[in-house]
C-alpha cells in the first residue's frame, strides 16, 4: 500500500524557524531538521522530495503552507488542534518530539487528526475586510466604554446613546475639567465611526459583487451583510456538509455530550469552529428574541424556551435560536428558496432543543 511506502513527515510550524521529522515506511525516523518558515526555505527543503505525506497543526501559517506544499505535490493533512492531546497535554514538550508525535499519528491514521480544510487565499482576501472592521468595532467600543468610566469615576454620567450617536449625543454632558483629556479620545471615536461607515459601503459592494448568494440569507430578519458575508466566506463550500444540521456543529453551536452507561449528560457548548461567526448568529438570535424582531417560526420556537423559566433558560434560547439560525442560513443557500418567516400557528415543544 501506498500508505506503507511513502514518507510521513511531521512538521511542527513555528513563527521563524519549523521542526521536520520524516518517518519512513517502517516507522523509523529517517531525518529531523529545522529549516526557516519562510517560502524560499521551504521550497527548497521539499522541492525535490517524492511526494510525502505531511502532516501539520492548524495555526497563523498553516493556511500558506499547506498551499505551497499542495503546490509542491506533497498530500498535506492539517490537523485539529483540539484533537491532538497527546501534543497540548504532553509532558515532554519540544519542537523535535512534536513533529515526531505529527508524523506517527498521520502514519497511524489520519482520521485521528480530524484534518481541516483551509480556505482559499482569495477567500482569506476578503475575509480580511469583516476581520479589520471587527478589530474597529472593538476598538471604538473600549473607546467609549472608557470615556463613559472616566466620567463616572468623576461623579457624572453620560445619556444612553447608540455607539455611532455617541460623540454628538454625550459631549456635552462631559464635566468640563474632562474636557481636555477627552476630547483626544472623543476625535478617535468620531474617526473610527467614519472608517467603519466605509467598511459597511466596502462590505455591500463585495456582497453584491462576489456573493450574490447572501441575499438569500438576507431575508432573515436581523441578519445583515456582515452576518451574511461572514456565514458564506466561513463555510465557502455549503455542499461539504451533507446535512444542513451540521452547520451547528460545525460552528461549536452543539451541547458538549459525555455519555457513559445509563448517564447522558448534555453540557455547555462545544465552541468549536469560527468564533466571529458564532459571535455574529448569537447577536442575531438576541435581535430575533428581542421586543424589534417581527414574528417568526424562530422566534416562537425560542420563547417557547425562554419560558422554562429563569435567566438560564434564557441564555440557552438564544443559543439554541443561533444553532438553528445556523441551519436555516445554509438551508437558504443550497435551495435558493424564498424565506417563509411562519410556517406554521403553532409549534410543538422543542423537547431535544437544549442549549
Amino acid at each position: 500500500m501506498e500508505q506503507s511506502t511513502r514518507i510521513t513527515i511531521g512538521m511542527d510550524l513555528g513563527d521563524r524557524y519549523s521542526q521536520l521529522c520524516a518517518l519512513d515506511g517502517e516507522g523509523e525516523a529517517v531525518e529531523e531538521v529545522r529549516v526557516r518558515t519562510e517560502e524560499r526555505a521551504l521550497r527548497a527543503a521539499f522541492g525535490a522530495r517524492s511526494a510525502a505525506h505531511v502532516v501539520m497543526e492548524a495555526g497563523t501559517h498553516s493556511p500558506w503552507v499547506s498551499r505551497l506544499l499542495e503546490a509542491l505535490g506533497h498530500e498535506v493533512w492539517v490537523a485539529n488542534p483540539r484533537r491532538v492531546r497527546l501534543i497540548s497535554h504532553s509532558d515532554r514538550k519540544s519542537d523535535r518530539h512534536d513533529a515526531e508525535t505529527l508524523a506517527r499519528l498521520g502514519r497511524m491514521d489520519p482520521a485521528l487528526l480530524r484534518p481541516i480544510r483551509h480556505r482559499s487565499a482569495e477567500t482569506l482576501a476578503d475575509r480580511e475586510w469583516l476581520r479589520a472592521r471587527a478589530a474597529l468595532v472593538a476598538s471604538r467600543t473600549q473607546l467609549v466604554n472608557h470615556v463613559r468610566s472616566a466620567v463616572k469615576v468623576a461623579g457624572g454620567r453620560l445619556p444612553s446613546s447608540s455607539t455611532a450617536a455617541f460623540v454628538r449625543k454625550v459631549t456635552e454632558a462631559i464635566p468640563e475639567r474632562l474636557r481636555a483629556p477627552l476630547s483626544p479620545v472623543l476625535n478617535q471615536i468620531d474617526a473610527l465611526t467614519a472608517a467603519l461607515h466605509h467598511y459597511e459601503e466596502q462590505l455591500e459592494a463585495l456582497a453584491e459583487a462576489k456573493y450574490p448568494e447572501t441575499a438569500c440569507l438576507r431575508q432573515v430578519a436581523g441578519v445583515g451583510v456582515v452576518t451574511s458575508l461572514a456565514f458564506v466566506l466561513t463555510l465557502e463550500d455549503p455542499h461539504r456538509f451533507a446535512k444542513s444540521r451540521a452547520v451547528g456543529s460545525y460552528l461549536g453551536l452543539r451541547p458538549r455530550q459525555r455519555q457513559s452507561g445509563d448517564m447522558d449528560l448534555q453540557m455547555r457548548i462545544t465552541k468549536a469552529g469560527d468564533r466571529e461567526l458564532r459571535r455574529l448568529l448569537v447577536q442575531s438570535a438576541h435581535y430575533i428574541l428581542g421586543p424589534f424582531g417581527p414574528d417568526t417560526d424562530l422566534k416562537r420556537f425560542g420563547k417557547r424556551l425562554a419560558e422554562r423559566g429563569g435567566k438560564a433558560a434564557k441564555k440557552r434560547a438564544v443559543v439554541a435560536v443561533a444553532r438553528k439560525l445556523a441551519v436555516l442560513l445554509h438551508r437558504l443557500w443550497v435551495t435558493g428558496e424564498v424565506y417563509e418567516p411562519v410556517r406554521s400557528t403553532s409549534l410543538p415543544t422543542p423537547e431535544a432543543a437544549t442549549a
